[in-house]
């Protein structure tokens, strides 16, 4: 480069409008490569790695670990880089090229660089434009990504917040989570171990620390929990909600669902009731049509879309996330349980990428995997409705002109009422609760 370079932090996607700075991978007087991984960063959708533009000497870091740095403001300045003559090399002319992470340089090789190969895979490299095919059908490490990915250790923000803090390098740590994953309980264990070296019984004793339970405890806002909050008090007060709840028999497909268990093509999936559920749904919504709907006030109309994408509420040590499977209509039950497994593995890792967690057109949530009955779920803003499932128990049930035991749900439907009347929304509720009594019902609606 002929003169210092400042790299700003890009738009990471999706117009988010800053990052917090989770790691630098490099430090001031360091020689940095073209597309060299220089920092790890959290948006409020994804943790991600930004390769560097220019191929240069670090001169200053513009900020720290934990601080949030907003889009178009100073990342890295790079001095200039002279060879061992003197003279200056020719300049690497920083082609803007759209990527995950913003616009980044063009790799020498005219190709983008191989993502980070999961456990037991190859890297491949992302495929070209014009060949590439849509999203929904690649698996989670043929996807394309901005820069060759570096070996770190695999935890969620937390847990590395959590280490930086005590000084614990991840490198040393034992994961105990799936695919090795380091846990909260993994680097606590090695703090607890540290502490209980430095001081005698006796000191302890000494100390007498308050009781956790009378302390107040500050917790910052992570990106992705300040962008929850500002989506979920947008949504509840732009979209006029509506909740309609039903309760359901759904005895006959639980039965059905263990019969597709020990079908031989299905039993490498995970198939459950959610995964049958998002399968009805899907179906559903090809002759409920306004339910998969947006409201588009600017210019006067609603739009009705022509496919399913289908957003998944998963729990994550990040806070909630909503990834959403493209085309969920038009994907089998072993498609659809292969994509919910992927989607659900990777919010919980904390390796989705932003594009994995915009355009869902209608979502689905589970409650009752932690014991609850029924809620109101707030609609994911842009979107028309939600539909939550409670619990699932045994509850005597009038069955054939008799009082039986049978197993029941709680489902909870909200949606925009600006777009989605109270008929039609009850019409849908009623229809998804019929097949979920009867299964084969839903030969009704394909």
């Amino acid at each position: 480069m002929n003169a210092a370079q400042i790299f700003k932090l890009p738009d990471l996607g999706e117009g988010l409008t800053e990052s917090e700075v989770l790691k630098w991978n490099i430090e001031v007087g360091q020689e940095v490569a073209l597309n060299q991984v220089i920092a790890e960063v959290e948006t409020a959708k994804a943790v991600v790695e930004l390769p560097s533009p220019y191929a240069g000497v670090v001169q200053q870091l513009h900020a720290q670990p934990g601080e949030t740095v907003p889009v178009g403001s100073p990342l890295v300045t790079f001095a200039e880089q002279t060879t061992d003559s003197g003279a200056k090399p020719t300049p690497v002319k920083p082609e803007r090229t759209p990527t995950l992470v913003g616009y980044g340089a063009e790799p020498a090789s005219g190709k983008r660089p191989a993502r980070k190969a999961r456990r037991g895979h190859k890297a491949v490299s992302a495929p070209t434009a014009e060949a590439a095919p849509p999203a929904h059908a690649l698996a989670e490490d043929q996807r394309p990504s901005t820069a060759a990915r570096s070996t770190v250790p695999r935890s969620t923000p937390p847990v590395r917040k959590l280490a930086r803090d005590h000084g614990v390098d991840l490198a040393s740590v034992r994961g105990t989570g799936p695919q090795g994953l380091i846990l909260r309980a993994d680097v606590q264990t090695l703090i607890d171990a540290e502490s209980s070296g430095s001081h005698t019984l006796q000191e302890e004793l000494n100390q007498q620390p308050p009781s956790p339970e009378t302390q107040d405890r500050v917790v910052k806002l992570s990106a992705l929990r300040r962008a929850t909050a500002k989506a979920m008090v947008e949504s509840a007060f732009t979209a006029p909600h509506a909740t309609e709840f039903l309760t359901v028999d759904v005895t006959a497909s639980l039965e059905l669902i263990e019969q597709l268990r020990q079908h031989p093509s299905l039993q490498e999936q995970h198939v459950n009731f959610t995964t049958f559920l998002a399968l009805i749904v899907s179906r559903l919504l090809q002759t409920h049509r306004v339910m998969n709907s947006s409201w588009d006030g600017p210019n006067d109309q609603i739009i009705e879309h022509g496919s399913v994408n289908l957003g998944m509420a998963v729990s994550s040590d990040r806070g909630l996330l909503v990834p959403v499977i493209r085309s969920a209509d038009r994907l089998s039950l072993k498609e659809l349980a292969g994509e919910l497994s992927a989607v659900i593995e990777q919010g919980r890792a904390g390796t989705l990428s932003p594009s994995q967690l915009t355009g869902g057109t209608f979502s689905i949530t589970n409650l009752g995997v932690f014991g609850v009955d029924a809620g109101t779920p707030i609609l994911p803003p842009g979107q028309s409705a939600i539909v939550a499932i409670g619990q699932i128990k045994p509850r005597p049930w009038e069955y054939r002109g008799e009082l039986a035991l049978r197993q029941t749900a709680t489902l909870a439907l909200s949606f925009d009422h600006r777009l989605i009347d109270g008929k039609e929304g009850s019409m849908f509720l009623a229809d998804l609760g019929r097949v979920l009594e009867n299964p084969g019902l839903i030969n009704l609606f394909v």
